[in-house]
């Protein structure tokens, strides 16, 4: 994050809201097909929370590549940050969710936060330093 804070911070947080963004979205898509059930229900059925696993490791990738590209330099180390946040937040839900649903889905998501974005921000070539 050398060149311009600013828009080091709107590219993690253009990121952040494609993550949220999507993955929301999906769940709401899910829910109004019928395929997962209202939140207040619960999801606890291991093929639901390993197709929510996998959606949500796809947005991730797509939420670094997002951060890497409007990145002022650096991308992937602007994806790295993305998914340092993703770990942390993620922490956050499995000490929330505990008790909600099964233990693997929240360590999962925290696991797999970072090495996603990491990718996503490997998928965008590193733009060339003009002086």
């Amino acid at each position: 994050m050398t060149k311009s804070p600013l828009k080091s911070i709107v590219a993690i947080l253009a990121g952040i809201m494609t993550i949220v963004l999507l993955s929301t979205g999906t769940d709401i898509l899910l829910e109004t097909l019928g395929i997962f059930p209202a939140p207040e229900k619960g999801l606890s059925i291991p093929w639901m929370l390993m197709l929510a696993l996998i959606y949500r490791c796809v947005y991730a990738v797509v939420g670094g590549y997002i951060t890497a590209v409007l990145a002022p330099s650096h991308g992937t180390r602007h994806a790295i940050i993305l998914g340092v946040i993703g770990i942390i937040v993620s922490l956050i839900g499995v000490i929330v969710a505990w008790d909600l649903s099964p233990h693997w889905y929240p360590i999962a998501l925290a696991v797999t936060a970072l090495p996603c974005t990491w990718f996503g921000g490997k998928l965008r070539k590193e733009k060339p330093v003009i002086i």
